[in-house]
Protein backbone atom coordinates (compact mmCIF):
# COMPACT_ATOMS: atom_id res chain seq x y z
CA UNK A 1 0.00 0.00 0.00
CA UNK A 2 1.23 3.26 -0.68
CA UNK A 3 0.40 6.62 0.71
CA UNK A 4 1.60 10.57 -0.30
CA UNK A 5 2.67 11.76 3.71
CA UNK A 6 2.95 15.68 2.93
CA UNK A 7 4.37 16.86 6.34
CA UNK A 8 5.50 20.27 7.80
CA UNK A 9 8.24 20.04 10.64
CA UNK A 10 8.95 23.80 10.43
CA UNK A 11 8.60 27.01 8.60
CA UNK A 12 12.29 28.40 8.18
CA UNK A 13 12.01 32.75 8.03
CA UNK A 14 14.90 33.91 5.65
CA UNK A 15 15.52 37.53 4.11
CA UNK A 16 16.07 37.17 0.65
CA UNK A 17 14.85 37.94 -2.91
CA UNK A 18 13.49 34.54 -3.79
CA UNK A 19 9.84 33.88 -3.92
CA UNK A 20 7.96 31.31 -1.33
CA UNK A 21 9.68 28.21 -2.10
CA UNK A 22 6.82 25.22 -2.09
CA UNK A 23 8.08 22.15 -0.52
CA UNK A 24 9.12 18.29 -1.87
CA UNK A 25 6.33 15.72 -2.20
CA UNK A 26 7.36 12.58 -1.36
CA UNK A 27 5.51 9.30 -1.66
CA UNK A 28 6.38 6.81 1.07
CA UNK A 29 5.35 3.11 0.82
CA UNK A 30 4.41 1.00 2.98
CA UNK A 31 3.22 2.96 5.33
CA UNK A 32 3.28 0.54 7.66
CA UNK A 33 6.29 -1.89 7.30
CA UNK A 34 7.47 -4.59 9.76
CA UNK A 35 10.01 -6.83 10.28
CA UNK A 36 8.81 -10.50 11.43
CA UNK A 37 10.58 -13.21 13.79
CA UNK A 38 13.48 -14.26 11.56
CA UNK A 39 13.31 -11.12 8.78
CA UNK A 40 16.75 -9.63 9.21
CA UNK A 41 16.12 -6.73 6.89
CA UNK A 42 12.94 -5.24 5.22
CA UNK A 43 12.34 -1.90 2.66
CA UNK A 44 11.46 1.31 2.64
CA UNK A 45 10.60 3.19 -0.60
CA UNK A 46 11.04 6.85 -1.34
CA UNK A 47 9.70 8.67 -4.26
CA UNK A 48 10.23 12.23 -5.58
CA UNK A 49 7.12 13.50 -7.20
CA UNK A 50 8.09 17.03 -6.68
CA UNK A 51 9.88 19.13 -9.31
CA UNK A 52 12.69 19.31 -7.73
CA UNK A 53 15.45 17.06 -6.18
CA UNK A 54 14.93 15.90 -2.96
CA UNK A 55 17.47 16.09 -0.29
CA UNK A 56 16.51 13.52 2.63
CA UNK A 57 18.07 12.75 6.00
CA UNK A 58 17.06 9.18 7.09
CA UNK A 59 17.25 7.99 10.40
CA UNK A 60 16.03 5.24 13.11
CA UNK A 61 14.44 6.15 16.48
CA UNK A 62 13.65 3.85 19.41
CA UNK A 63 10.13 4.73 20.22
CA UNK A 64 8.85 4.84 24.02
CA UNK A 65 5.74 5.87 25.57
CA UNK A 66 5.97 7.56 28.91
CA UNK A 67 4.38 10.06 31.17
CA UNK A 68 1.32 10.29 28.36
CA UNK A 69 3.69 11.44 25.71
CA UNK A 70 5.83 9.48 23.05
CA UNK A 71 9.78 9.09 23.71
CA UNK A 72 12.31 9.26 20.45
CA UNK A 73 15.79 7.49 21.52
CA UNK A 74 18.69 6.91 19.24
CA UNK A 75 19.89 3.52 18.48
CA UNK A 76 21.69 0.98 16.72
CA UNK A 77 19.22 -1.82 16.55
CA UNK A 78 17.87 -0.94 13.29
CA UNK A 79 20.28 0.78 10.65
CA UNK A 80 18.54 2.58 7.93
CA UNK A 81 20.96 2.64 4.71
CA UNK A 82 21.64 4.86 3.03
CA UNK A 83 21.45 7.29 5.73
CA UNK A 84 21.08 10.09 3.07
CA UNK A 85 19.57 9.81 0.07
CA UNK A 86 19.26 12.77 -2.89
CA UNK A 87 16.20 11.62 -5.21
CA UNK A 88 15.68 13.45 -8.72
CA UNK A 89 12.18 14.28 -9.62
CA UNK A 90 10.35 11.33 -10.70
CA UNK A 91 12.97 9.01 -9.26
CA UNK A 92 12.63 6.66 -5.97
CA UNK A 93 15.31 5.50 -3.51
CA UNK A 94 15.21 2.07 -1.74
CA UNK A 95 15.82 2.34 1.82
CA UNK A 96 16.88 -0.99 3.65
CA UNK A 97 16.35 -1.52 6.95
CA UNK A 98 18.32 -4.07 9.03
CA UNK A 99 18.26 -5.78 12.00
CA UNK A 100 21.79 -5.66 13.60
CA UNK A 101 20.78 -8.60 16.49
CA UNK A 102 18.23 -10.94 17.76
CA UNK A 103 14.89 -9.58 19.16
CA UNK A 104 13.91 -10.38 22.62
CA UNK A 105 11.60 -13.55 22.01
CA UNK A 106 7.81 -13.04 21.93
CA UNK A 107 7.93 -9.02 22.67
CA UNK A 108 7.42 -6.57 19.98
CA UNK A 109 9.54 -3.29 19.61
CA UNK A 110 8.77 0.33 18.39
CA UNK A 111 10.71 2.33 16.02
CA UNK A 112 10.04 5.50 14.11
CA UNK A 113 11.81 6.32 10.72
CA UNK A 114 11.97 10.34 11.18
CA UNK A 115 12.89 11.26 7.19
CA UNK A 116 13.99 14.97 6.93
CA UNK A 117 14.39 17.48 3.85
CA UNK A 118 17.89 19.19 4.06
CA UNK A 119 17.17 22.61 2.23
CA UNK A 120 19.11 23.56 -0.67
CA UNK A 121 21.21 26.67 -0.49
CA UNK A 122 19.21 29.61 -1.86
CA UNK A 123 20.35 31.48 -4.97
CA UNK A 124 22.28 34.46 -4.54
CA UNK A 125 19.86 37.73 -3.97
CA UNK A 126 18.82 39.73 -7.14
CA UNK A 127 19.40 43.18 -5.13
CA UNK A 128 20.86 42.97 -1.88
CA UNK A 129 19.74 46.71 -1.13
CA UNK A 130 16.19 45.46 -1.73
CA UNK A 131 15.68 42.32 0.28
CA UNK A 132 12.50 40.70 0.60
CA UNK A 133 11.07 38.44 2.90
CA UNK A 134 10.66 34.94 1.67
CA UNK A 135 9.91 31.59 3.60
CA UNK A 136 11.40 27.96 2.71
CA UNK A 137 9.74 24.82 4.21
CA UNK A 138 11.83 21.93 5.56
CA UNK A 139 9.43 19.08 5.91
CA UNK A 140 9.44 15.48 8.29
CA UNK A 141 7.89 12.55 7.83
CA UNK A 142 7.55 10.16 10.53
CA UNK A 143 6.88 6.25 9.64
CA UNK A 144 6.61 3.65 12.42
CA UNK A 145 8.14 0.40 12.23
CA UNK A 146 7.48 -2.13 14.37
CA UNK A 147 9.95 -5.04 15.24
CA UNK A 148 9.32 -8.65 16.43
CA UNK A 149 11.05 -11.49 17.90
CA UNK A 150 10.34 -15.40 18.18
CA UNK A 151 6.94 -16.52 18.66
CA UNK A 152 5.07 -13.41 17.96
CA UNK A 153 4.07 -12.09 14.56
CA UNK A 154 2.65 -8.65 13.74
CA UNK A 155 0.37 -9.77 11.13
CA UNK A 156 -0.51 -13.07 9.50
CA UNK A 157 0.54 -14.70 6.37
CA UNK A 158 -1.30 -15.74 3.64
CA UNK A 159 1.23 -17.62 2.44
CA UNK A 160 0.74 -20.45 5.75
CA UNK A 161 4.10 -19.50 7.42
CA UNK A 162 2.87 -17.68 9.89
CA UNK A 163 -0.71 -18.75 12.02
CA UNK A 164 -3.00 -16.53 12.73
CA UNK A 165 -2.86 -17.62 16.35
CA UNK A 166 0.68 -15.98 16.74
CA UNK A 167 -0.40 -12.67 15.67
CA UNK A 168 -0.47 -10.54 18.92
CA UNK A 169 -3.50 -8.72 20.14
CA UNK A 170 -3.35 -5.11 22.11
CA UNK A 171 -5.53 -5.47 25.06
CA UNK A 172 -6.86 -1.88 25.52
CA UNK A 173 -8.87 -0.48 28.48
CA UNK A 174 -10.08 3.09 29.03
CA UNK A 175 -11.14 5.38 31.92
CA UNK A 176 -12.06 8.92 32.45
CA UNK A 177 -9.40 11.41 34.00
CA UNK A 178 -9.46 15.00 34.87
CA UNK A 179 -5.79 17.53 33.95
CA UNK A 180 -6.32 20.91 34.80
CA UNK A 181 -10.07 20.52 35.56
CA UNK A 182 -10.55 19.02 31.72
CA UNK A 183 -11.78 15.57 31.00
CA UNK A 184 -9.04 13.20 29.37
CA UNK A 185 -9.80 9.89 28.03
CA UNK A 186 -6.84 8.08 28.94
CA UNK A 187 -6.28 4.55 27.21
CA UNK A 188 -4.06 2.11 28.79
CA UNK A 189 -2.98 -1.49 26.41
CA UNK A 190 -1.72 -4.54 28.25
CA UNK A 191 -1.14 -6.46 25.40
CA UNK A 192 2.23 -7.72 23.39
CA UNK A 193 1.36 -5.24 20.97
CA UNK A 194 0.66 -1.56 19.98
CA UNK A 195 -2.95 -0.38 19.23
CA UNK A 196 -3.28 2.18 16.42
CA UNK A 197 -6.83 3.95 17.01
CA UNK A 198 -8.93 5.68 14.45
CA UNK A 199 -12.10 7.04 13.83
CA UNK A 200 -12.33 6.76 17.94
CA UNK A 201 -15.95 8.41 19.27
CA UNK A 202 -17.56 8.75 22.39
CA UNK A 203 -21.13 7.54 23.17
CA UNK A 204 -23.46 8.80 25.07
CA UNK A 205 -27.22 9.74 25.41
CA UNK A 206 -27.93 8.78 22.12
CA UNK A 207 -25.15 11.17 20.52
CA UNK A 208 -21.77 10.18 19.29
CA UNK A 209 -19.25 12.82 18.94
CA UNK A 210 -15.41 12.07 17.95
CA UNK A 211 -12.55 12.33 19.76
CA UNK A 212 -10.60 13.42 16.69
CA UNK A 213 -11.42 12.62 13.09
CA UNK A 214 -9.27 10.14 11.72
CA UNK A 215 -6.22 8.83 13.24
CA UNK A 216 -5.99 9.21 17.27
CA UNK A 217 -3.18 8.23 17.95
CA UNK A 218 -0.93 4.81 19.19
CA UNK A 219 -0.39 2.81 22.54
CA UNK A 220 2.26 1.02 22.73
CA UNK A 221 2.58 -2.44 25.02
CA UNK A 222 2.38 -1.58 28.63
CA UNK A 223 2.13 1.87 28.02
CA UNK A 224 -1.01 4.71 28.85
CA UNK A 225 -1.58 7.59 26.50
CA UNK A 226 -4.38 10.32 26.85
CA UNK A 227 -6.11 12.56 24.67
CA UNK A 228 -9.13 15.38 25.32
CA UNK A 229 -12.55 14.49 25.61
CA UNK A 230 -15.30 16.82 24.09
CA UNK A 231 -17.46 16.73 26.81
CA UNK A 232 -17.38 15.40 30.71
CA UNK A 233 -18.69 11.56 31.06
CA UNK A 234 -20.66 9.41 32.83
CA UNK A 235 -20.27 5.53 33.53
CA UNK A 236 -22.75 5.21 30.78
CA UNK A 237 -20.08 6.44 28.50
CA UNK A 238 -19.30 4.12 25.80
CA UNK A 239 -15.89 4.62 23.82
CA UNK A 240 -15.69 3.12 20.86
CA UNK A 241 -13.20 2.88 17.83
CA UNK A 242 -10.78 0.91 15.31
CA UNK A 243 -8.27 -0.54 16.27
CA UNK A 244 -5.14 -1.46 13.65
CA UNK A 245 -7.37 -1.01 10.75
CA UNK A 246 -9.98 -3.98 11.74
CA UNK A 247 -13.36 -3.88 11.28
CA UNK A 248 -16.19 -3.05 12.53
CA UNK A 249 -15.12 -0.61 15.62
CA UNK A 250 -15.24 -2.26 18.85
CA UNK A 251 -16.16 -1.06 22.01
CA UNK A 252 -12.91 -0.92 24.86
CA UNK A 253 -13.86 -1.94 28.28
CA UNK A 254 -13.84 0.45 30.68
CA UNK A 255 -11.26 0.33 33.85
CA UNK A 256 -11.21 2.15 37.01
Amino acid sequence: MRKRINGLACALALFSSVPLQAATSVLIWPIDPVLEAGQKAGALWLENRGNEPANLQVRVFAWRQGEFDDQYQAQREIIGSPPVANIAPGQKQLIRLTRTGTSPVGQEQAYRIIIDEIPSALPPAASADKPQAAIRFQMRYSVPLFVYGEGLWGKADASGQRGAAGVGKPALSWRQVSVQGKPYVEIRNTGPVHARLTDVVLQQGGQSRPLVDGLLGYVLPGASMRWPAPQPMTAATVLKGRVNGQEPAQALNQGQ
